[in-house]
């Protein structure tokens, strides 16, 4: 279908702005936090990474969907993102591995697009004025009437979204080779490559719901636990920073990244904050503050640790040279670390990998 086949399609914010464009995947309306994302490629990870869940992505990089999209590379088993914003959607799929066009996958998840605006001009925007909510439709084209839907969708700010990208019940990861440790990751949103990245280094990972209590988790004898990325606030998650508390002082090996990351800083008394626009694609620059080595990152958060509210056992590791926010931390006596970014980074890039080999040395000396 050519673009001027399709239908019209309206993009409102809150603060008023408004976007015209063409529909494309899915027809219908649908409200969440409006956010962007500065990835050349890997638009299928992002739709699928449960992360998303609340907010409207648009990408930075203007054509989409070139490759088309195959399972293989979905990181949970649906899309989350509540619609997505592009510059040119390719309607031709040109790689081998391609199953479908990334068009007919969105209509058949009923996920909500819009193509054809100015999404340079969208992006800055967001960067001066903030991520804020937006409603985004084919069916009502009313301009006033879109601005004040997006006015009444829920804000992020202390959004709980964790239960609802969980696991219902437990599930196992084999080991791919000769099981050497027994990990449980806690689901806050799990992306599939972290778990398959532990599961190539000889670990078998029982995967469990985010409300799963700690002494459940203790009960299973893991070598190690690891907290994995979600969605919403952290500030909104009391119960669960509790358990995780309780989980982090067994002195069992601990790894958090992302939303994890962020629950550790609050369970060791920290606070966080939201970011204005965020952290979200695959180019940041992270400093390790013990070698003074650079990583670029894959990240996708909208709330970070406040470095200012850890107690002095907590060890800031790593800073973002952007904005000089906590990407990660330590505990000074306790087998325990986090980052705020993505080593299982799907496609990429892959410079943080070895925080996974840091994961496994510290069960190898407990």
């Amino acid at each position: 279908m050519a673009l001027n086949d399709s239908k019209p399609a309206l993009l409102a914010l809150e603060d008023g702005r408004k976007f015209r464009g063409r529909s494309w995947g899915a027809e219908g309306e649908t409200c969440g936090e409006m956010v962007f994302n500065t990835s050349m490629s890997g638009y299928q990870e992002i739709l699928t990474d449960p992360s998303y869940a609340g907010q409207i992505v648009c990408m930075t990089y203007p054509l989409i969907g070139n490759y088309g999209v195959t399972s293989k590379d979905a990181e949970s088993s649906r899309p989350w993102v509540e619609g997505f914003v592009v510059r040119e959607a390719s309607r031709v799929a040109s790689n081998w591995r391609a199953e479908e066009t990334l068009d007919a996958y969105l209509k058949r998840w009923k996920t909500v697009a819009i193509e054809g605006i100015d999404t340079r001009s969208l992006v800055r925007h967001i960067r001066d004025k903030g991520a804020m909510r937006a409603c985004l439709s084919t069916i009502d084209l009313d301009e006033a009437s879109l601005v004040e839907k997006a006015r009444q969708s829920p804000a992020m700010d202390n959004r709980e979204l964790a239960s609802v990208v969980t696991c219902e019940r437990p599930y196992e990861i084999p080991s791919e080779g000769e099981e050497r440790f027994h990990v449980v990751c806690y689901d806050f949103g799990v992306k599939t490559n972290s778990l398959h990245e532990l599961a190539r280094m000889n670990c078998r990972v029982t995967v469990v719901p985010a409300n799963t209590p700690a002494s459940e988790v203790i009960n299973l004898k893991p070598d190690g636990i690891y907290l994995s990325n979600g969605p919403g606030d952290p500030a909104s998650m009391t119960k669960v920073i509790g358990e995780v508390r309780r989980v982090a002082e067994s002195g069992v090996p601990t790894f958090g990244i992302c939303f994890g990351h962020q629950l550790l800083g609050r369970a060791f008394g920290g606070t966080t904050y939201k970011l204005q626009f965020g952290h979200r694609g695959g180019n940041q620059p992270v400093k390790d503050l013990q070698n003074g080595s650079i990583e670029i990152t894959s990240h996708n958060h909208g709330f970070a640790v406040e470095a200012g509210s850890l107690p002095a056992e907590i060890e800031v590791t790593h800073i973002n040279l952007n904005d000089n926010c906590v990407e990660g931390m330590r505990h000074r006596t306790l087998p325990i670390f986090s980052v705020q970014y993505h080593p299982e980074a799907a496609p990429g890039p892959h410079d943080a990998v070895h925080h996974f080999k840091r994961f496994i040395e510290m069960m190898e000396k407990q």
